[in-house]
């Protein structure tokens, strides 16, 4: 994907040529539909090492997936956090419904979302679900992080609850999005953070 926040771009720790190159044709396999008949051995053979070098990296097909989304999500939220910069939101408020905005827009034309959707034999929804814990301890670091630095006032009891709770919801809504537009649902979630985070109360 050619955004900064491409599912390839690397993360603070930059993984190493191989690592990438496994996790990009994972990705490849994925979003062309065919994940839940890809085995190990054609993952490696795409990125051009040996099976056993794709066992050494990640384990298993499953550590694979997980490590699949996992980068997905990362650049999720890096791009978040430098819409979040660019924008400037001046409240907490206007900062949540930007964040859901931008991630509720990019989620609609995102190749591994919409393939994990659509295929429910591929088994990548559970990274979203089931098995979606790292995701959201990932997103919930996130918030924290944000707003802890950038609003200083709020107190850690409110910013733990709307990290718990903001994320899971638009989780929900990335799996589930319904009629509603996005800026609409990036409203709605806007509101929900007036309530937790006590603004104007």
């Amino acid at each position: 994907m050619p955004s900064p926040a491409s599912p390839r771009a690397s993360s603070a720790v930059r993984p190493s040529p191989v690592r990438t190159a496994l996790l990009d044709a994972a990705y490849d396999a994925a979003v062309s539909g065919d994940w839940a008949s890809t085995r190990m051995a054609d993952v490696a053979r795409a990125a051009g090492v040996s099976r056993q070098t794709l066992y050494n990296e990640f384990g298993s097909r499953d550590a694979l997936a997980q490590a699949m989304a996992m980068r997905e999500v990362e650049s999720f939220i890096e791009g978040t956090e430098a819409a979040l910069e660019a924008a400037h939101p001046d409240d907490p408020i206007q900062a949540v419904g930007a964040a859901a905005l931008y991630t509720l827009q990019r989620a609609a034309d995102n190749p591994l979302l919409k393939a994990a959707l659509i295929d429910d034999t591929s088994g990548l929804l559970s990274f979203l679900t089931t098995r979606g814990e790292p995701v959201l301890v990932a997103a919930r670091e996130s918030f924290e992080r944000y707003y802890a630095t950038h609003f200083p006032a709020l107190t850690d009891a409110d910013i733990a609850l709307a990290s718990e709770t903001i994320p899971r919801l638009t989780i929900s809504y990335l799996m589930l999005p319904g009629d509603a537009p996005a800026e609409v649902i990036a409203t709605r979630l806007a509101d929900l953070a007036r309530k937790l985070l006590r603004k104007g109360s």
